[in-house]
């Protein structure tokens, strides 16, 4: 089996969504190995002040943190989307293995990124999960690949609402929002046009 990771985003010196990040590696470890001890990340990151748009890699497994490392930030740009079909495709846990998403992404041809559609709904991207604007409101796929941290905080929030969305249905949407837990919330939009079938 593959280590586990978060990826985590540090602002000012804090992680930013630590709790969320610390259900998810905890909820998997518990699933993996349901005896193993809980793990509390706040006490593994080592966070200074001057640590600002910096990417935090936790690697671990059932044996606990196996490795953590940090590096500056550079968003990817993404100006288009092309639509993937993988019905098999499974990636509920956030994973070191991400060879079926590199398949897919090898598939994208002249677009920047692919979104990836599983049994005729809308997912993922290939980092990101997605949300999309009818006008007036942010609606993100009910049945992600990765239910991201970031996407658990904005339904939480009130900030965006599940739903499950065909890709016919993509001409009912303006606008479609990439983001994880690096990508934040409104950095990366696009028009619905720049995704093609």
């Amino acid at each position: 089996m593959y280590p586990f990771i978060e990826t985590i985003r540090i602002e000012q010196g804090k992680a930013c969504n630590l709790s969320y990040h610390n259900e998810r590696l905890n909820n998997t470890l518990h699933h993996f190995w349901p005896d193993c001890a809980g793990i509390e990340l706040g006490e593994y990151l080592k966070l200074t002040p001057e640590m600002s748009g910096m990417k935090c890699r936790v690697i671990y497994d059932g044996g606990g943190i196996k490795e953590i490392s940090y590096e500056a930030y550079q968003m990817r740009p993404v100006h288009s989307l092309q639509l993937v079909y993988s019905d098999d495709i499974d990636y509920t846990y956030k994973s070191t293995d991400r060879e079926a998403l590199n398949r897919l992404f090898a598939c994208r041809g002249e677009r920047d990124d692919i979104l990836i559609v599983r049994r005729g709904l809308l997912t993922d991207t290939s980092i990101a999960n997605i949300a999309l604007f009818d006008g007036k409101d942010w609606f993100t796929p009910k049945l992600p690949l990765l239910r991201g941290t970031c996407r658990t905080a904005l339904i939480d929030s009130g900030v965006i609402k599940e739903k499950n969305i065909r890709p016919e249905e993509l001409s009912s949407y303006s606008f479609v929002r990439l983001f994880n837990a690096m990508i934040k919330w409104g950095a990366l939009e696009l028009s619905t046009g720049t995704i093609y079938e």
